[in-house]
Order: C-alpha cells, then structure tokens, then sequence
C-alpha cells in the first residue's frame, strides 16, 4: 500500500512516482495521487500538453478521491494498462489509465496508428466515494493556456496548434484556465472519462471505431501473447521490461526511443539535463539482441529497417549517433527558460546536441545489429548494403580518431576504448557479413584494420597503475564501459587482464549496489551494473552475478519500471524515464544467467 505525497507534482515528488502509458506513438506519466504530469502528442517528442513533471504550472490532469486516502497499483495483465485502487474511509475506487490504442489493433499491428486519446474510468469498488478531477491543459511546455469552451458532453481547450477534448458523464466547471468536476462513485457504478488529441488546423485522419479500455487491454495482451517463447531466469522481469520496450517503439517506423521524458536530473539540482525521446545507434544493436531474446523477432528487423531508411546514402560526412522517430537528422538543442524543471533542476532542454558529435561506436553497433539479424535480413537491399560497407570503410579510417565516446562527453575529444573496440566490431562482423555485402566489399581490409584495432587495445588500453583496462588509451581511469569487451566478443572473461578489470569495476566502481561509470560519478548506471553481471555470469561467478543483477533490478518502482540511473545512498531513481537502455541490459543480463559461462551465440 503507497501513501501518495500531498499535492500532485509538487517538489517532493519523486521519479518512481510516476507510472507509464503508452499508445506507441506517445507516452504519458501518471503519479500514485492519480495525476497525468507528462504527456506529449501526437509523438514521444512532441512539445508537453500536459508537462508538471517540469514545472508546476505547465499543465496536469488529476483524477482522485476529495477526502485523504491511501492508493496501491498495478498494470493489468501483461500490458501497459495501469490500474490504481484508492482507499478512504468511505469507500474504495479504482482508475484505470491507458493511451489508447487504434480500435482492433491487435498483435504486431499495435501502435501502427493511434486516436491519441487518454483513457480514464473510474470503478466503485465499494461505499460512496466522492472524487474530483482537475484538468489544466498547458500546450507547448506550459507556454499556451488554451481557451476553454463547453462542448457537447464536456469542454474543448483551443490553444497554438492543438485542441484537446475533454467528455464524460459529469459536470464539467471552468475557472481561470482550469477545468473541474466533482462527483460520487458508489459500488458498482462506472465513470469514463477521455482527453483527445487532434491538430488546430489540416485533415484529422484518425482510425475508425470508438476507442476503449477493454479494446486497448486486448491489444496489449494480444502482443504480449506472441511474445512467450522466453524461457530463461527471471521471466517475469523480462516480460515486464519487453513490454516497456514496446512502449518506447514509434509503432509506424519501428524505432525505439531511449526513453519517454526530457531533462529528467542525473543528480537533483544538477544540470546534467538532457533530452531522451530520440533514437540513438548507440543503443542499437544492444536494443536489437534485447528484443530478439525476449522473443519479440519482428520488432528488432523494424527497428533495422528504420535505421536503413533513415540514413540515407552515407559518403564523407559525419555518421549521425541518433535521429528522430521518423528518421529526422536536425535535432538542434535549445533550453525551455520558463521551465522550473523537476524539483528545481534546470536547464530543462528539448533536442539534443549530441546529435553532431562524433561517436565511432555506433558504425560497430550498427554492423552488429546486421549481424544479429543476417537471418532475418535475407539478402540485402542495395541501400542496406551500401550502408554497412559504408561503416565497415569508415572504421578502416577513422578508428585511430578521437572522439566523444559512448557518455557523449561535451568537450575535449579522447581516445575512449570504448570507441575503438566498437570499431574492431564494426569490422569483424563486417568480415562474416561479406557474403551479402556484394562487389563493394574489401574483405581485406577490414580484416587487416581489425586486427590492428585489437593490438593497439591490447597495448595501449591496460594499465598498470589502474591494473585494469581504463576507459581511454593511457589513462590510468576506471570507466564501467570497458565491460564491454566480453559482450562484443573482444576478448573472455575469464582471460587475466579482462577478469582483473571485472574485479577492479565491481570494487572500485561498485556502490550501494549499483555501478557508477567512473570513481567520481555520484549516480549507479543501470546499464553498467547489467553489464557487470554478464561479465561475472561470462567468468562462471554465477551468484556474483546473481546478486548484482537483484540488487539492480531492485532499484525498479514498485511496477518494475527503470530509469537511467538511481542514487546509491538512498535508492532514488534518476534521469530519464522509464529508460530503454535499463530495460534492455535487464533483458541481456538475465538471459545471460540462463546460459552456461560459454560463447554467445548471438555473437
């Protein structure tokens, strides 16, 4: 049972407050207290209608009981459906919450479109419950206070581009750009009520059908029932963690974004503050191999064949790390002023800068994923092939470059190991790829660059003084992602400078039952600590790994959701949320428990 905090969206609220909806095109958070503080429509990146996760006055839509009360929840089933029961002392409700999916989606086919419709019902469990619900729509990030105008069966909020719709069987009050009801729920008895999207201006194309709770559960079911072929450890976890995969997909390109909010804090008050709701490379092929063993096969093959749209013909110029959901390159970065930010944590930013670095790593994530997928793939598409030769020749030139590395760091370029073991995968799958990479394809040298790429890691990597592996060529700086080398297959886990490197990160690194990605990191990476636990699971340290991957997984809210990183003093969830990366080293780490310390066969 959680007792929510007094007052929605106030300064003691924390991350794992919150709960996630999606409808495969956006996403929305919804507090214990029964409060919509974040959702942005029509697409993950779209500006807020609803944004008090950032600043109070930037919009909300609360839905709760008027007297005090207690409140616990749960998804319904296996899908994105949340269900929330209030008790008072006059009785007990339950809201049921979801974005709605498109009228008879069901299977793959969820999330291709969407009504953009927010779904409310309010169920009478038992006694008279008198509750209230208070809709304050603040379009662009809280910027426009929408004018509001009675409708039949509710009220229609007009402000810039957007108009929102609010119905339902009460009656609706406006004041000061507020929208109220009160009203009593007694056993037995159900209220629904809805926010719908659609653009100020043009056509609203929208599905055909009237969409529904029970439909949308349906379709979420109906995926998740293609999805049970999973038979490794820690299942539930994993069903949990793909369904939220699922929600963070763009259902009509495929791609995956690394999460569902912007400028969520890696440290409270900090300004480590960035935007999520974009596709990286990065996490591409990690993405890929996550999907595939969590037994969603056709959704890692989308995911490919977005990317292969999205990048176009690749010549001289710099190989984009990330776009938007819809293949978008420009993601120009810029601060929203006039946004307090979460518990006072500023700037608060949309798009991402990261867009223009350079990040040698993705041209491995991207022939990795190839890889994975060579099966599934069939022979390849002119586009697709051009692509990879593409990266495998960049890689051939490019890997003795510094660069950015894979934390995006926002100044002096170094050479991170990361990178250049990425690119010896870049080129040794680009090496197993060659049968289906046409005339096009240098065998030669790629292979000749590839085994230069490992004799300078092997040489300029390890230090003595760290007695490790660093996190860039001689530096003497533990950094988590050198973890990396086992799970790409640079080099075994149990080899002695790999598994001194492991022991030198879980001693050195590890905190609070976390891994940070270096010594003065204030936060555990999610990430990292799954990372440690195939390593240890890789080396045959088999309750090691057990260990970090429960106190990890521990660190998920109450309805298993992950951020990116957590606090290890106190536990707290920070940064953006519910965050891809988390869910996929989840996936990747408990798989990885099922299998005996051997060669990945995925590799």
């Amino acid at each position: 049972m959680n007792t929510p905090r007094e007052g929605d969206g106030d300064k003691g609220a924390a991350i794992a407050d919150y709960g996630f909806l999606s409808d495969c095109h956006s996403a929305a958070l919804v507090n214990r207290a029964g409060s919509v503080d974040w959702w942005c429509v029509p697409r993950f990146d779209s500006p807020s209608v609803l944004g008090r996760l950032l600043d109070a006055e930037a919009g909300h839509w609360s839905l709760r009981p008027a007297d005090d009360f207690t409140s616990a929840r749960e998804y319904v089933g296996d899908s994105l459906v949340l269900r929330t029961v209030f008790r008072t002392s006059g009785g007990d409700v339950a809201v049921t919450d979801a974005l709605a999916l498109a009228p008879g989606a069901r299977g793959h086919d969820i999330g291709r479109e969407s009504p953009h419709v927010l779904l409310r019902r309010v169920e009478g469990l038992s006694g008279t419950v008198s509750m209230r619900t208070e809709l304050a729509p603040r379009t662009e990030y809280g910027r426009t206070e929408p004018h509001l105008s009675a409708v039949e069966g509710g009220v229609q909020a007009d402000g810039g581009p957007v108009q929102l719709t609010c119905t339902g069987p009460v009656e609706f009050v406006c004041s000061d750009g507020l929208v109220h009801a009160d009203f009593s729920v007694a056993a037995g008895e159900t209220v629904d009520l809805r926010l719908s999207y659609q653009p100020s201006y043009g056509p609203r194309p929208g599905p055909d059908g009237e969409p529904s709770i029970e439909d949308t559960l349906a379709g979420w079911e109906s995926w998740s029932a293609l999805h049970t072929t999973y038979d490794g450890a820690f299942p539930d976890d994993v069903r949990r963690s793909a369904l939220v995969l699922q929600g963070l997909t763009f259902g009509p390109s495929g791609a995956v974004v690394a999460a569902a909010t912007t400028s969520l804090p890696e440290q409270l008050g900090g300004e480590l503050n960035f935007d999520y709701r974009f596709a990286w490379l990065r996490d591409l092929s990690l993405t890929v191999r996550a999907l595939w063993l969590a037994a969603c096969p056709d959704e890692p093959a989308r995911l490919f064949d977005w990317l292969s749209g999205s990048a176009g013909h690749v010549r001289d110029e710099l190989i984009q790390i990330m776009y938007g959901v819809e293949g978008e390159r420009d993601l120009a970065e810029h601060v929203l002023e006039h946004l307090s930010g979460f518990r006072g944590s500023t700037p608060v930013r949309v798009g991402n800068a990261a867009w223009e670095q350079k990040q040698l790593d993705v041209l491995g994530e991207v022939l990795d994923a190839a890889h994975l997928l060579r099966d599934q793939l069939g022979e390849l598409t002119g586009p697709t092939r051009q692509l990879l030769v593409a990266l495998a020749d960049r890689a051939v030139h490019s890997w003795q470059d510094p660069d950015a590395g894979m934390w995006e760091a926002r100044g002096t370029q170094r050479h991170y190991v990361s990178s250049k073991v990425m690119c010896w995968v870049a080129l040794d799958r680009a090496t197993k790829l060659v049968p289906l990479l046409g005339r096009a394809a240098d065998p030669d040298s790629w292979a000749a660059a590839r085994d230069d790429v490992r004799a300078a890691v092997l040489d300029r990597a390890w230090s003595d003084e760290a007695q490790a592996f660093t996190g860039a060529f001689e530096s003497d700086e533990l950094d988590a992602s050198v973890l990396m080398l086992p799970l790409v297959g640079f080099l075994p886990a149990t080899d002695d400078r790999m598994r001194a490197t492991i022991d030198a990160v879980e001693q050195r690194l590890g905190k609070g039952g976390l891994v940070r990605r270096w010594a003065d990191d204030p936060s555990g990476f999610l990430i990292c600590t799954y990372w440690l636990v195939e390593c240890l699971a890789l080396a045959g340290e088999q309750e090691r790994a057990r260990a970090w991957f429960r106190s990890a997984t521990d660190h998920a809210n109450d309805l298993g959701l992950l951020s990116e990183e957590a606090d290890p003093d106190t536990g707290e969830l920070l940064g953006n949320f519910p965050q891809a990366f988390s869910h996929v080293g989840l996936i990747n780490a408990a798989w990885r428990l099922g299998q005996p310390a051997a060669a990945d066969p995925l590799t």
